[in-house]
């Protein structure tokens, strides 16, 4: 958790100071988010008039004389349009050469002084029909239809603009059209806000401007990646502020000429109004564009079609027409979120059409606390939830917690309000990332640790199994249902005292690394050795249903490899001295886990199953055998093991009898003599425990001469010969109470 609330701090850090590429990164999330959600229909008030490929064709190249845009609108007008606006900055006269002609003319005439009142007037009248820019401003003050004109705000003020003169910026002012600016508190200084600023319009003739209902500007600024994403709907120029194209003709003149005002308080643009409607921006004056899709999603009209009046009556009755070059080389390309290449004069049509659907794509103040909300969430739901499930759990769970987000901040797109996507995503896949390199750090570390506590104590295999799941291994100790085996070399002590050490560690380094081999191989944990004394556990850490027929087999073999490194070693020395071993083995339900200080400790078992397993090895001396296991041990093997039941006895430390048994031999693999000698002692036995002593006697000692070098038959033959002389109580249970370990 902690390491997740460190990383989201730092991404918080970064969402807050902004980081350019990640910045790019939300914008096109942003843009796919709009080809996912796909065209939306607009609505019928805005239609396009354009200057296409086929006006080129027909009409010639552009520009064309301002008497064919008188055409245009008048035809519009006769055809009940509710506004015009133009995408086109008429900021030049119109060149014309007939006027240029006439002018010549009258001059030539006037230098000869052949002036004539007659041929005076006709130059006069062929000099106003010839200016088109007197027939355009005519025609926009004729017309019912209001004219809105665009112009271009100079944002910038660089070497291109040095030449310009103060008198030439106030020419240019008195042709733009502005609105008003209403504060919010008489201690707002509008200087201090950090609207867009301009030095000065780009406007239109003042023949035009004076003539038209309004002028809007047509300034689009790009995001940091080159594309159209926002519409300014204020720039302040000096003193004053101005709408855009777009506000001018929509609401207010399709409005019937509703008042415009902008509202601003201390941090920037409280809102934009047009009439009754707010317009939603942020504190910049910025609107965000809800693009309803790709270019053509509005109707264009070839404004060659129009002129020739190539069109159905009434197409353009009460519309909203905005005109504007589409064609290749003439037009303003732009980038949005649909295509690359994208009519100017269409983005307008967005904006409007937005507006009269009241459609909008927000992105409110309160946005950025929801996406710092998010990025905390999904950093406390990975926190808690990857440190308990397994890694391929954890992929889908996070791949699934992407999926979420991703879902949740589309519906809140769909409904027009624009969260950020790549944070709250980076979120997932930085902390999701974070906490399984984290996780696979401290668990190879830990992988190290458990390999190093028991590479020495299990087989490579087993300790392959633990590692790949080392829940199995409870550190801090369980109670478990293990197997435990203890063998012991007979008579070591002799052994030693008359061996060379070298030899005696070179023989006891062969047999104890045989033993440990045989444990290995049937999966069971080498607890310790003690000198020639070797502890082995099955079942833990790795879980063994057949743990106590592991164990079990093991012992069996190790008697047998016993037998082989016998003979080995009478073949390299026979002065090596012929040993024998003693094992013992119970299960039981343990105490299994590490014991020991924090800095070194022992994986083993402790309880008294653990110490019985132990004297049970002891109790292989009392017995003469090589193997004795517990009757616990015997119910688990008994049907694969041949095992001879051998007494009832209280051992060393345990108040309670236990009944014990040898093992012979595996099912199938036992001589038939073997057989025998268990049947015919079994016998021998149920008569020694019913106190048949006559009985037990004759059977024991049949057994005797047949087996004269079982050593548990000699022992019982004493037995019973001792009782009959001094027979038990009454209330005696057989139980043979040993005293030593």
């Amino acid at each position: 958790m902690t390491l997740s609330l460190l990383l989201v701090l730092v991404l918080i850090v970064i969402f807050m100071i902004g980081f350019e590429y990640l910045e790019v990164m939300e914008l096109k999330a942003r843009d796919f988010r709009f080809k996912l959600r796909g065209p939306i229909e607009p609505g019928p008030e805005v239609v396009l008039a354009v200057v296409d490929e086929k006006s080129l064709d027909r009409i010639g190249r552009w520009p064309w004389p301002r008497s064919k845009i008188a055409d245009l609108i008048r035809v519009l007008d006769e055809d009940g349009a509710k506004v015009i606006g133009f995408d086109i900055v008429f900021g030049e006269p119109d060149k014309n050469t007939n006027m240029e002609l006439i002018r010549r003319l009258e001059g030539e005439i006037n230098r000869r002084g052949l002036k004539n009142k007659a041929v005076s007037r006709f130059l006069a009248k062929e000099l106003e029909l010839a200016d088109n820019d007197l027939i355009l401003a005519k025609t926009i003050a004729e017309v019912k239809t209001p004219v809105v004109l665009g112009y271009f705000l100079r944002i910038e003020r660089d070497k291109s603009v040095a030449h310009i003169t103060p008198e030439q910026i106030r020419e240019q002012l008195k042709n733009a059209h502005y609105t008003f600016a209403r504060l919010s508190s008489p201690n707002v200084e509008l200087d201090q806000t950090d609207l867009a600023q301009a030095f000065m319009p780009v406007a239109n003739i003042l023949a035009l401007s004076k003539t038209a209902a309004s002028s809007g500007f047509m300034n689009m600024f790009q995001d940091i990646d080159g594309t159209v994403r926002w519409i300014p709907m204020v720039i302040r120029l000096h003193d004053k502020y101005y709408l855009p194209l777009s506000l001018q003709k929509t609401l207010r003149f399709y409005l019937d000429d509703a008042p415009a005002s902008t509202y601003v308080s201390e941090v920037g643009v409280e809102k934009v109004m047009v009439g009754k409607y707010e317009l939603p921006t942020d504190e910049l004056g910025r609107y965000l564009v809800n693009y309803r899709g790709p270019s053509y999603t509005f109707p264009h009209y070839s404004i060659a079609d129009i002129l020739e009046k190539r069109f159905k009556p009434g197409t353009f009755k009460n519309k909203i027409i905005l005109t504007g070059a589409t064609a290749v080389g003439v037009y303003d390309m732009r980038t949005t979120p649909f295509e690359t290449n994208y009519p100017g004069l269409e983005v307008h049509a967005n904006v409007i059409d937005s507006i009269l659907r009241q459609d909008f794509l927000v992105r409110p103040q309160w946005t950025t606390l929801l996406d710092i909300g998010m990025m905390i969430v999904a950093a406390v739901i990975l926190g808690l939830v990857l440190p308990k499930i397994s890694a391929v759990v954890g992929v889908v769970f996070g791949l699934g917690l992407l999926m979420a987000e991703g879902g949740l901040n589309y519906l809140f797109f769909s409904k027009g309000i624009w969260l950020n996507l790549i944070f709250p995503s980076i979120t997932v896949i930085l902390v999701y990332t974070g906490i399984t390199a984290f996780r696979y750090i401290t668990e190879e570390r830990e992988k190290k640790k458990i390999k190093g506590a028991f590479q020495t104590y299990l087989h490579p295999s087993v300790v392959n199994e633990v590692l790949k799941n080392p829940d199995m291994l409870k550190l801090g100790g369980q109670k478990k249902v293990l197997t435990v085996l203890f063998s012991d070399i007979k008579g070591f002590t002799t052994i030693s005292e008359n061996m060379d050490p070298e030899a005696l560690v070179h023989l006891l380094n062969e047999y104890l690394t045989a033993m440990t081999d045989l444990v290995f191989k049937y999966d069971g944990l080498l607890d310790k050795y003690e000198g020639d004394a070797v502890m082995a556990i099955w079942g833990a850490p790795l879980d063994l249903p057949d743990h106590p027929l592991k164990a079990c087999r093991t012992g069996l073999e190790m008697l047998s490899e016993l037998q082989r490194l016998r003979e080995q070693w009478a073949q390299e020395d026979p002065a090596i001295p012929n040993i024998d071993i003693r094992i013992g083995l119970n299960t039981g339900l343990m105490v299994v886990g590490n014991i020991g200080s924090e800095t070194r400790f022992d994986y083993t078992v402790i309880g008294d199953e653990v110490n019985l397993g132990s004297r049970l090895e002891g109790a292989s001396k009392e017995y003469g055998t090589n193997i004795i296991i517990s009757e616990t041990t015997y119910e688990h093997v008994k049907d694969v093991m041949l095992c001879r039941e051998l007494d009832l006895v209280a051992v060393k430390g345990k108040s309670q009898p236990v009944r014990i048994f040898e093992l012979i031999g595996e099912n199938g693999k036992v001589p038939q003599e073997k057989i025998e000698l268990v049947h015919g002692f079994t016998q021998g036995l149920r008569a020694y425990q019913t106190q048949q002593w006559d009985k037990g006697k004759k059977i024991f000692s049949e057994m005797n001469a047949l087996y004269p070098e079982d050593e548990p038959t000699k022992l019982f033959l004493r037995r019973v010969v001792d009782l009959k002389k001094n027979p038990p109580p009454k209330n005696w249970d057989g139980v043979f109470v040993m005293t030593t370990k």
